[in-house]
C-alpha cells in the first residue's frame, strides 16, 4: 500500500500553522479532551479514514478513553458505555458529517439536544472538530495515506 502523495498540509507550508491553531482554539473551547477524541473518531469512522481513525484510536486512548468505548463508539448507540453528554456531542458530529444524507442534516432536536448539555464556546469547540476532522478525512482519503504512517 502506497500514498499518493504526502498529505497536501504538510506540503503546503502555510497550511500546517493555522491547521495547529484551530486545533488549540478548539482545546480551549472547554470541551472534556475525551469528548473531542470521541468525536473526531467517530466522524472518521463515518468517512472511512483509516489514517484518522488510527491515529484517532491513538490519541483518544492517551486522552483517556477506555479500550471498551474504543470499540464500541460504532455503535454507541446500543451501548450503554457513554454519557448522556457524549452521545449528544456523537449524534451532533453525525448529523454534521452526514450533511448529503438529508435536507437538515442538523436539525433543531440534533443541535437543541447538544445545547442542553453545552454551551456556546463548547458547541463551537465540538462544530470546528467536526469540520476540521472532516477536512482531514477529506485530505487522507484523496491522497490514500496509510493508517500508522504518521508515527
Amino acid at each position: 500500500m502506497q500514498s499518493r502523495m504526502q498529505n497536501p498540509a504538510m506540503i503546503l507550508s502555510g497550511a500546517m500553522g493555522p491547521i495547529q491553531e484551530i486545533f488549540g482554539a478548539i482545546n480551549s473551547g472547554g470541551v472534556e479532551g475525551e469528548i473531542l477524541e470521541l468525536v473526531h473518531l467517530r466522524v472518521s469512522q463515518i468517512n472511512g479514514c483509516s489514517s484518522c481513525v488510527d491515529a484517532g484510536t491513538k490519541t483518544a486512548r492517551k486522552a483517556g478513553v477506555s479500550e471498551e468505548r474504543l470499540a464500541t463508539v460504532v455503535a454507541w448507540r446500543e451501548t450503554p458505555y457513554f454519557s448522556d453528554e457524549e452521545r449528544a456531542a456523537l449524534e451532533l458530529a453525525e448529523a454534521a458529517t452526514r450533511m448529503a444524507d438529508r435536507a437538515d442534516a442538523v436539525t433543531d432536536e440534533v443541535w437543541d439536544h447538544a445545547a442542553s448539555y453545552f454551551d456556546e464556546r463548547q458547541l463551537a469547540a465540538i462544530v470546528l472538530m467536526i469540520g476540521i476532522t472532516n477536512m482531514f478525512n477529506r485530505l487522507n482519503a484523496t491522497t490514500r495515506q496509510i493508517a500508522g504512517a504518521w508515527g
